[in-house]
């Protein structure tokens, strides 16, 4: 029979390379490239995962011709902005500084030679390997990695928890090595016998052996001992010890027999290689995941093609495609649970099946009419491993689903042993569990980390145990991790990055469980009051604010009914607090809890504690717009500061100093505190995310990039902003970046650069909705009317600041209502609502005199005269004192950015009137004080104003 060939394919996100017709498709539309990118990025996708030299891709693309590395970079460059690498979380090409370049997208191929191996293996009469399946997902390179390993060391285990595709990945190696052994390709299924005496009869039997039952082994060996054969020994882990003295025996009698095996767990005998076979790839947590992105993984690929199989119509849309991600991390991307999960889809649909999923793992849901018994339904996949384990690591497994994702050695230990259980034999069970494949396990820096399977767990769960047993055991997991909080509390402050927080991210999953049921009917409060005040502090510095809210709240509560109060209190409310100030504004019940802290600080706590709660005292009012009564707890913040000495605390009064002075218009005093805000430490010193909800150090940049445009510096300004923006990145705190991006915003607006405001406007609206930060949302809203106004569309942009400003009123969250009202007034007086505009700004003059942001009172006083100039009956007389008032704020504040924009105003005014030396004199001063940001809205208008008055 002839062989047949076909194209290569490899897909990746969105994008289907075909390689032999040179040719990239996106969701089937080409893509053009340049040669030298299409060759590149073959050269990479070929080998994912994999470094490849700037070497050998210098060698691959330009064989014939010697090139500098910046010609492959300048292509490396255009092929990522082809496939839009970067945009959206997707990620294809990474480089590795010093080493070459490497292609990390999932993958998966098709195509090459079609079916030639089935061909094969129908060619040789003898083999007996099951049909291959048509389309492996996600196993191509499990299956090129294992053969290349089987024909180099002779004997692989393929080892990996029930359902994860053992025997589907080794049938699949042996009709890729059949050819190599001339057909001589034989499986083995033990997953049937129940008398380990019959393995080796049954291994004789499947090669056609007719042997003599008490001594199989012997003939089995003399038949092997010249042969060149591959044997798959397939469900090894229920006769495992006669199937490793077999396997031991072959392999060492039989110098050109071929082992491969498949167990739960490790045949630990002589020459026997271990291959551990992960389950799928599944689409990490991300709210901001495309559907592009969750195709390209391996799970969610399975779990597609097999609702459809089953009947399902389902198109992976970007709402979809969330659901479907989330089912395949739900099962832990375990290729049998994804099958069975699939399968429900057509009799359930998508959102019914997630949600059975989240209710309770179904592990009775039916598969495949023709699999083996132990792979029917989940419950009897687990089933039969269970039935593999001895009684105590049995006990074990059931004590360790209490825990929730990963879990330390250390708290494995404090939940499983006990008085009569020694360490030793603990030790023992869970070394034997994860040989077993029932506890996986993953390396975090030095240490190992391990956890159940969400299937594993559920199965484990259902295992009925004395109520009493119950308690004991959560009662010892909330021990411990309130231990673990208390021991770890001092290092919380300093994890300024994801990085060094995601080492504590699965026992903070755990916190959550022990408070769940310390507040549960059968709980212990008394222990939950403890865990909540350890766990305030950290939910607030990883902005987790609704649940800390809910948490504190509890503790409260039940602290209340126990009659008593202190430093608990003192913590929980600061807590409470600071957690309902962003969530829900400047409400009563925040203000009411960040006063019964300050005042328990001031009865039970110590210098520390009432610096602890005057930040967020001082934040609660400026968030109020009382920034005179903010003012004055800044200042008490900075005298304690300056007692206690210590490094975080001076930051905190430095930054709180700065915005307060920066709001009531001292800008020269605001720059000064706000840069040794700045100069108070190293970045790496611990931050104030722990108490205050989010890094003072980087509040303290968001306020000097605005105060360096109101002293007259755009272009410093602009960098300092965008500065910032990175710092928060990088310290991958939600709330904090929330805060630099809204200050950002201001200054992008005030320098005109529209775009790069909408940008960020764009990205301050996906992190507050995730966050749930109430007022942040409705700052946003304010900001694109604003942008509106400035682009020409008044009707709409005053539309949305009314919107804005109502939900910033009801917060209330005044901190920013004064820029945005003067916003509204430009575009009532656009749209010719004098009357309505008069009276606002009116109000908010005598709003900014009466609680103290005099910062903005030269801008109102020019927006107000030339709402007296817009009006059908012009008072040039009324303009002209209210700018002669605005450029004497501004020059008393040394806003120099305020002074300018009212010089053009006047200027322009007096220029009309043919006073053009007058209106030269006024304008030129202020404008030659600028020595930089000459390309900004404001000094390009005061310049082409000049060039008309000369």
């Amino acid at each position: 029979m002839p062989k047949m060939w076909m194209t290569e394919e490899i897909a990746f996100g969105p994008f289907t390379l075909i390689v032999d017709e040179r040719l990239l498709l996106r969701q089937g539309a080409p893509v053009d490239l340049g040669a030298r990118a299409f060759d590149i990025l073959t050269a990479l996708a070929t080998r994912p995962n994999e470094v490849v030299t700037k070497a050998d891709l210098l060698a691959r693309v330009w064989p014939d011709v010697t090139v500098e590395e910046g010609s492959l970079r300048f292509h490396i460059a255009n092929l990522r902005k082809a496939m839009g690498d970067g945009k959206d979380g997707a990620r294809y090409i990474t480089t590795l500084a010093g080493r070459g370049y490497c292609f990390v997208a999932p993958v998966w191929r098709s195509g090459g030679r079609e079916d030639v191996q089935s061909e094969v293996a129908t060619g040789y009469p003898h083999a007996n390997l099951p049909s291959r399946l048509t389309r492996i997902v996600g196993r191509t390179d499990d299956t090129a990695s294992l053969s290349a390993q089987l024909t180099a060391t002779r004997f692989v285990t393929i080892v990996g928890v029930g359902g994860v595709g053992k025997t589907t990945v080794a049938v699949a190696v042996g009709h890729a090595l059949i050819e190599t052994f001339a057909g001589a390709a034989h499986l083995v299924d033990l997953g049937a016998l129940s008398d380990p005496n019959l393995v080796a009869t049954t291994v004789a039997s499947m090669l056609g052996l007719s042997l003599e039952s008490d001594d199989a082994v012997s003939g089995l060996l003399a038949y092997l001992a010249s042969r060149r054969i591959l044997l798959i020994l397939d469900t090894c882990e229920h006769v495992i010890d006669a199937a490793a003295e077999l396997a031991a025996r072959i392999f060492a009698a039989a110098p050109e027999a071929h082992i491969l095996a498949t167990s739960r767990e490790p045949l630990n005998v002589e020459g026997e290689h271990v291959y551990r076979l992960a389950p799928l790839a599944y689409p990490p947590d991300d709210p901001a995941i495309t559907a592009a992105i969750v195709q390209g993984f391996p799970a969610a690929q399975l779990f597609m093609e097999r609702a459809v199989a089953s009947g399902a119509r389902l198109d992976l849309d970007e709402a979809n495609a969330m659901v479907v991600a989330g089912i395949c991390r739900k099962l832990d991307g375990v290729p049998l649970a994804i099958e069975l999960a699939a399968g429900r889809v057509a009799s359930f649909g998508l959102q019914e099946t997630a949600a059975l999923l989240d209710e309770r793992l179904t592990l009775l849901w039916p598969g495949q009419r023709m699999a083996p018994l132990r792979q029917k339904t989940l419950q009897a996949t687990l089933d039969w491993s269970y039935g593999l384990l001895s009684e105590f690591e049995r006990l074990a497994l059931r004590r360790l689903a209490v825990f929730v994702g990963h879990f330390s050695v250390e708290a494995a230990l404090a939940v499983v042993a006990g008085p009569d259980i020694d360490k030793a034999l603990v030790f023992s069970a869970i070394d034997s569990l994860v040989g077993k494949s029932m506890v996986a396990t993953r390396p975090t820096g030095a240490t190992m980390r391990y956890r159940l399977l969400d299937t594993t767990r559920a199965y484990a769960l259902q295992i009925d145990i004395d109520d009493t047993e119950v308690t004991d055991l959560a009662a010892r997991h909330a021990a411990h991790y309130l231990r673990w909080l208390e021991e770890t509390g001092a290092e919380w402050p300093t994890l300024s990055s994801a990085a060094q927080r995601s080492q504590h991210l699965a026992g903070l999953a755990n916190v959550r469980a022990a408070l769940e049921w310390c507040f549960g009917p059968t709980g212990n409060t008394k222990i939950g009051i403890r865990l909540a005040v350890a766990a305030a502090p950290v939910l607030l510095s990883m902005s987790l604010l609704t649940e800390c809210h809910r948490w504190t709240a509890r503790a409260i509560e039940a602290l209340h009914d126990a009659g008593s109060a202190g430093r608990e209190e003192m913590h929980l409310q600061a807590a409470l607090g600071v957690s309902l100030m962003f969530t829900r504004g400047g409400r009563d019940a925040a203000r009411e809890a960040l006063n019964i802290s300050f005042v328990l600080a001031e009865e039970h706590g110590n210098t520390l504690d009432q610096i602890q709660v005057l930040g967020p005292l001082q934040m609660f009012y400026l968030r109020t717009g009382e920034f005179k009564t903010a003012l004055t707890y800044a200042e008490r913040c900075s005298d304690l500061a300056g007692i206690l000495g210590d490094s975080v605390s001076t930051t905190l009064a430095h930054s709180l100093m700065g915005i307060s002075l920066h709001l009531s218009g001292e800008l020269g005093r605001a720059q000064t505190a706000l840069e040794a805000a700045l100069r108070c430490g190293p970045r790496a010193d611990r931050t104030t995310t722990d108490y205050l909800g989010f890094d003072g150090r980087l509040l303290a940049g968001a306020i000097l990039a605005r105060t360096l445009w109101l002293r007259g510096h755009p272009d410093r300004a602009v960098e300092r902003a965008l500065l910032t923006i990175e710092d928060a990145e990088t310290l991958d705190h939600p709330l904090t970046l929330s805060i630099a991006l809204v200050w950002a915003v201001s200054v992008f607006l005030w320098v005109g650069d529209l775009a790069r405001a909408e940008e960020h406007i764009d990205r301050l609206f996906a992190r507050a909705t995730l966050h749930s930060l109430g007022p942040y949302l409705a700052v946003g809203r304010g900001f694109q009317g604003e942008l509106a106004i400035r682009r020409g569309d008044a009707d709409a942009g005053v539309r949305s600041l009314q919107h804005g400003l109502t939900e910033l009123h009801t917060a209330p969250y005044e901190l920013l209502t004064t820029p945005l009202n003067i916003a509204l007034v430009q575009g009532l007086g656009a749209t010719r609502r004098f009357a309505e505009a008069l009276a606002l700004i009116d109000e908010t003059i005598q709003s900014v005199e009466a609680n103290g942001d005099l910062c903005y009172m030269p801008e109102l006083l020019r927006v107000k005269a030339n709402l007296a100039l817009a009006t059908s009956r012009p008072d040039t007389d009324e303009a002209e004192t209210y700018f002669a008032r605005s450029l004497e704020h501004s020059r008393h504040q040394g806003a120099r950015a305020w002074e300018l924009r009212t010089a053009i105003d006047l200027a322009g005014l007096l220029a009309a009137r043919n006073e053009r030396r007058h209106a030269r004199e006024i304008l030129d001063p202020p404008f030659e004080s600028f020595t930089e940001g000459l390309d900004t809205v404001d000094l390009k208008a005061a310049a082409s104003l000049l060039v008309t008055l000369s």
